[in-house]
């Protein structure tokens, strides 16, 4: 505060911006079906200020052991992703089903998350889960189709109907067929580099 005695002149304040790409991502993840609140340490007004403008819940004035208490009682609601980048964030990084760190963040934070974007975008996180769902959803296509062939051929060859060198190659086949479908995510394009995904249903993302 600017004075000229006791009469105020001018107040300067300073706070914490959001990334550039914060409010697009956000909206991703909610088209994921993602829940997101924001964690920080900052005082209630400039957290609620910051929430407000990028339409999320805020838990702020959260000291580490407050942040691990919420991240606790997130997991018992579902599974939960922390998404840091400081020293303080490293202890929710390792509590919460899947700790994600920012690129730029500190070598604690990106030591102790299960995940990092190599890009410091918040759009990352969002290019995670659907590159994480997509993962998934093919590993459940290659087991359904290798066991249920398996199945088909093992019950055709106890009948009669094929040998055992047509199960065999079968088999091989089978193992051919479901790599080149994993080797379709090779293609999958995101907005964002990232390494290491994994699924998760909620994120807390901290300030």
């Amino acid at each position: 505060m600017l004075l000229e005695g006791a009469t105020p002149l001018g107040v300067l304040a300073i706070r914490d911006e959001p990334r550039p790409d914060a409010r697009a991502a956000l909206a991703r993840l909610k088209d994921l079906g993602i829940q997101t609140v924001m964690l920080t340490g900052d005082n209630a007004r400039t957290g609620q200020a910051i929430g407000r403008d990028l339409g999320l819940d805020v838990q702020a004035e959260l000291l580490p052991e407050d942040k691990l208490r919420l991240i606790a009682s997130y997991k018992a609601q579902g599974g939960v992703a922390m998404v840091g980048d400081g020293i303080n964030d490293a202890p929710a990084l390792a509590q919460s089903d899947v700790g994600i760190a920012m690129g730029g963040g500190t070598d604690v934070a990106l030591e102790t998350a299960d995940a990092a974007l190599l890009r410091e975008r918040v759009s990352g996180v969002a290019d995670l889960v659907a590159l994480s769902r997509a993962t998934m959803g093919n590993i459940k296509v290659n087991i359904a189709f290798a066991l249920g062939l398996k199945a088909i051929f093992l019950v055709t060859t106890l009948l009669g109907y094929t040998n055992l060198w047509m199960a065999i190659l079968a088999d091989t086949g089978a193992t051919a067929l479901v790599t080149a479908n994993a080797l379709r995510l090779l293609r999958w394009k995101g907005q964002d580099a990232l390494t290491t995904p994994a699924p998760h249903t909620d994120a807390a993302v901290p300030a």
